[in-house]
């Protein structure tokens, strides 16, 4: 009788021995605190913690996976929502240390390692009065969000993170440290500009700058009517492509710039940013002040990096969410949208609209595994819960709400996915693109070793 072989236990030690970076095990006093994700309900155990130091010490820690068989995550900024940014009983490369950032102010162009934050990134950036576009939040680390795609401010002006990246260096399943560009491994460097963490662990990328000498940027909040959201959205598709928007269609938080009487309230949360001159700005956004009187109006001119404030470490917040493209968002929808929000019992949920086209859309669909370039609109639901049948409630609420606004687009962007599973990942990428990405995936990782992600399996047929 054949029977399988039996994998080694993992040894703490052994990983010492194997790297230059700090190795946290479950006995160790800072092991709660780094284990530690964003998300609130996500409790991992890993089995060890590695804070690598370059590419050997990863090359050692996924050789280490593979004897072990225990399941491998990469942990940037922890922002994963599906929990990908660790793995319970498995090991965890942790690429915080990688954070150099070489900024070449002539040629606009800078390296930055996969554990620089977007927000080290941009007030570094800022001091040549340059930038990159990447999100809306300042403590998401690159590596997770660069290979997602990189929507934000700037991606209707700019196009997104990955239309903006000129090289990496990247980790493959083999050990091997690979430098990836358009002419050198032109398959791996078009897989990593939207398929995310499924083929290495990127160490660092080269990215291309862009003057921006500060926005005319903030929170403008505004009362939610479907009049007013539907207005919202128009002006933003008929506004130039150096206004980036995100409308927050939410409960007003107790902010002490507004008045207490609407704190509770249903309000436009606007994050706005005009990548121009004050003149120009007031111009733009006049539109918007024109909607109705604003209930609070902090848009001014502004050093870009202050569109990414300080965040509190230890807010863990509890949430579900649903991720999707819609077409319009025209009077009717408008009214489904306030509909929802308005009969809902959860203390804080969101209906997050996201007008893109402009140099989003001027790039060709098969050019980056982010295939969504014809997508209108990105909208982010969400509800906050406290318990698990809160949850369930919340999770059944969140399906009725997206399939009363979806349209004629089914895609979804895979950096917003929450924990879902197979369908989610198909609805993430076209078939073609998935197709190839797999095929890719058969050739990099043949063993899918990189798995605790959005998972793309290799291709069977290439093995």
């Amino acid at each position: 009788m054949s029977m399988s072989p039996t994998r080694p236990k993992l040894s703490i030690d052994r990983v010492r021995d194997a790297v230059k970076g700090t190795v946290i095990g479950p006995d160790d006093a800072d092991y709660d605190a780094m284990r530690s994700v964003i998300y609130g309900g996500i409790d991992p155990q890993p089995a060890v913690i590695v804070r690598v130091a370059d590419a050997a010490d990863i090359a050692a820690v996924i050789e280490i996976a593979r004897e072990t068989g225990l399941p491998l995550a990469v942990r940037s900024g922890g922002h994963s929502g599906a929990g990908h940014s660790t793995a319970d009983g498995g090991i965890v490369i942790d690429v915080r240390d990688l954070n150099e950032r070489d900024i070449d102010p002539v040629a606009r162009t800078a390296w930055a390692g996969s554990g620089v934050t977007a927000g080290e990134y941009t007030s570094a950036a800022a001091e040549h009065k340059l930038a990159t576009g990447f999100g809306d939040t300042g403590s998401v680390g690159l590596g997770g969000l660069v290979t997602g795609g990189g929507v934000g401010y700037l991606a209707r002006r700019d196009g997104l993170t990955i239309d903006n990246l000129l090289a990496a260096e990247i980790v493959t399943a083999d050990g091997e440290l690979r430098t990836v560009d358009v002419e050198r491994e032109p398959d791996l460097f078009w897989a990593i500009r939207g398929g995310g963490g499924n083929f290495g662990v990127v160490t660092r990328f080269k990215l291309r700058l862009h003057e921006l000498d500060g926005v005319v940027g903030g929170i403008l909040v505004l009362p939610a009517t479907a009049e007013g959201i539907a207005g919202f959205i128009a002006a933003a598709e008929a506004a130039p492509d150096e206004l980036g928007t995100i409308a927050n269609v939410m409960p007003c938080p107790p902010m002490p710039f507004v008045a207490e009487e609407h704190h509770g309230k249903l309000v436009n949360m606007a994050m706005v940013a005009y990548a121009g001159d004050a003149e120009s700005g007031a111009r733009v956004l006049a539109p918007f002040r024109a909607l109705a009187e604003p209930l609070a109006d902090m848009v001014r001119p502004i050093p870009y990096p202050e569109m990414f404030p300080p965040e509190d470490p230890d807010y863990h917040p509890m949430a579900i969410s649903r991720t999707m493209f819609i077409d319009r968002v025209d009077l009717p929808v408008a009214r489904t949208i306030m509909d929802f929000l308005t009969t809902s019992d959860s203390p804080m949920r969101v209906s997050q609209l996201r007008v893109l086209g402009g140099a989003y859309s001027r790039v060709p669909a098969d050019a980056t595994a982010y295939a969504h370039r014809g997508s209108r609109i990105m909208v982010n639901l969400a509800a906050f819960y406290e318990t698990d049948e809160e949850k369930r409630q919340r999770g059944a609420w969140l399906a009725e709400f997206a399939a009363a606004i979806q349209q004629g687009d089914a895609g979804r962007y895979v950096n917003f996915l929450s924990d879902d599973g197979e369908a989610g990942v198909r609805a993430a990428y076209p078939p073609e693109t998935y197709d190839r990405l797999a095929s890719i995936k058969a050739t990099y990782d043949p063993e899918n070793l990189f798995r605790v992600n959005h998972n793309i399996p290799p291709a069977s047929g290439a093995l």
